[in-house]
């Protein structure tokens, strides 16, 4: 590790390389420049792993300084700064670290202090370098692991987790997967003992897991367009790409042979789901949901079958999928301000109800009640409007005689909904935005962290600084600054308070870093600005 000190002040510069402990901190004797100007000097010719630099130097102060870096020097991206200064000012500690600074030291630098902050950050690197080491063995033993790659394929494929076509293509080129749309079924194995909870032994799950995976490779050794892979606990998916007929015939032959080796080797039954055949990728995440539904009703009359997709059981699937997935997923969305997705959920959901086997209209339009009645439910029900609008749409639905009627009217009500989720929530954040700035300018001489502010409102503070901007234009930093500077300019109009007691008043702990700050902002001094006006 190699630490950069800077300070304009010689003897601070040999206190610190006298008294601190480097070697023993794990550093080598550290580089020293006397400025901004001759620290960057320094940076362009050595690595710094550390940057220790005095705020208040002519010229270019530290703060100043680590804005050149941060803009200028990309080979010094990794490097950690510790400021020195002589103002405790919160507006100031949170310049610096908004710049890359990790530690703040005040003067006079006290060594245990310093020493403790060094230390704390050659570990910090030494970790960050030890992850990117091991991150990097991941990746190479991956990239040589083609039975780890194709597992993780199948997880991702049946979990609907690949997204894209771009995403697909880098894994038919790592996986050498056939070019193109895929003619696939999909062969489901799942242990029935995992779900009869025979074992609470983690081990012995394991081993059955792993017993299950290696007699479907036995099973169906020799099948090239088989792709094999674990899909859940106690599950093996096998994936079959452009199978003939004769081919699936053979491979179908196998499934029998594969449970009976888990019942002889594991003393455990195994119920097979065969898919029905997807033209496209995008249907096979679809294809595990609906084989893992067939399983789950297959067992309810036996263990260790074989089941097959059928009209009759798809349908089954279907109308499981819009009373447990779809009409929960279309609040969900809503509820999460995805108005977009939450509609073209919906109409997917139509069309999956007309293209399977003819539905009564009557059951579309129980659809469409079912979803409404529960956004209707969300809503805030002591509003009248409210209420008239949902016995309203509920009339029209009951009033629908075809399902683009009662698709229109569910798209509406959709629209309806986020109209007034969008209303109700920004007249929310408005108040709570407003409570917050009253509560800033009413408390403008605590210096408040934007984490304690948020937990008086029970916030978390990442959002709070998120609303706050998006409702002010501001951040909280530059409103409570903004807010200080115009308390300071009305006092100030009063000759009869000390420039140090408008400092104290606003907030500030120093006069001197008020006066840095005031001019900064206003171009003048305090005393200026007074003396400008009388």
């Amino acid at each position: 590790m190699r630490a950069l000190i800077v300070d304009d002040e010689p003897m601070q510069i040999q206190g610190l390389l006298k008294h601190i402990r480097w070697e023993a901190l794990g550093y080598r004797t550290p580089l020293t420049a006397r400025s901004g100007m001759e620290a960057l000097k320094v940076l362009q010719e050595n690595k710094v792993d550390v940057l220790i630099t005095d705020v208040a130097m002519p010229g270019m102060t530290g703060i100043e300084l680590l804005a050149r870096i941060q803009a200028d020097y990309p080979q010094q991206q990794s490097m950690q700064a510790i400021i020195i200064s002589g103002f405790d000012e919160f507006e100031f500690v949170q310049e610096a670290i908004q710049l890359g600074a990790k530690a703040y030291v005040l003067k006079p630098v006290k060594t245990e202090e310093l020493e403790q902050k060094l230390e704390a950050l050659r570990a910090a690197a030494e970790k960050k370098k030890r992850l990117e080491q091991e991150t990097a063995l991941l990746r190479e033993k991956v990239t040589e692991s083609r039975e780890v790659l194709l597992e993780r394929f199948i997880n991702d494929l049946t979990g609907g987790w690949i997204h894209s076509d771009e995403l697909l293509d880098s894994w038919r080129r790592l996986l050498d997967l056939p070019a193109g749309e895929w003619q696939a079924t999909l062969f489901l194995f799942d242990c029935d003992s995992l779900h009869l909870h025979h074992s609470h032994d983690a081990k012995e799950q394991i081993l059955l897991g792993e017993g299950l995976q290696n007699a479907v490779k036995l099973g169906l050794d020799g099948f090239s367009g088989a792709y094999i892979g674990k899909a859940g606990a106690g599950e093996t998916a096998v994936l079959v790409l452009e199978a003939i007929p004769e081919i699936r015939a053979r491979l179908e032959k196998q499934l029998s042979f594969i449970q009976e080796v888990l019942q002889e080797q594991y003393g455990a039954s195994v119920t097979v789901g065969v898919s029905r055949e997807a033209c496209s990728w995008t249907e096979i995440p679809l294809l595990y949901k609906e084989v893992r539904h067939m399983i789950s009703d297959a067992r309810l009359a036996g263990y260790g079958q074989i089941v097959y997709c059928d009209r009759h059981l798809m349908n089954e699937y279907q109308d499981f999928r819009l009373r447990e997935e779809y009409i929960p997923e279309i609040v969900r969305l809503l509820e999460l301000g995805e108005n977009s997705k939450a509609s073209a959920y919906a109409s997917h959901a139509f069309e999956m109800m007309l293209a399977g086997e003819p539905i009564s209209f009557s059951y579309v339009q129980a659809f469409g009640m079912g979803l409404l009645s529960e956004l209707a439910r969300k809503l805030k029900r002591n509003q009248d409007t409210d209420t008239e609008t949902n016995i309203l749409m509920w009339q029209r639905l009951i009033d629908c005689t075809g399902v683009e009627e009662v698709r229109k009217s569910v798209l509406e009500y959709l629209a309806h909904y986020t109209q007034h989720k969008q209303k109700e929530q920004t007249t929310q954040q408005h108040h709570l935005i407003q409570q917050v700035r009253q509560h800033l300018a009413a408390h403008l001489q605590e210096n408040l962290t934007v984490k304690q502010l948020a937990g008086l409102y029970h916030l978390n503070s990442s959002y709070l600084s998120v609303l706050f901007k998006k409702e002010t234009g501001q951040t909280i930093s530059e409103y409570v600054q903004e807010t200080r500077m115009n308390k300071a300019k009305e006092l100030l109009r009063d000759p009869g308070i000390k420039v140090y007691e408008v400092a104290e008043q606003v907030g500030f702990q120093t006069a001197a870093y008020f006066t840095f700050l005031f001019k900064k902002t206003t171009g003048t001094t305090p005393q200026e600005y007074r003396d400008y006006y009388y």
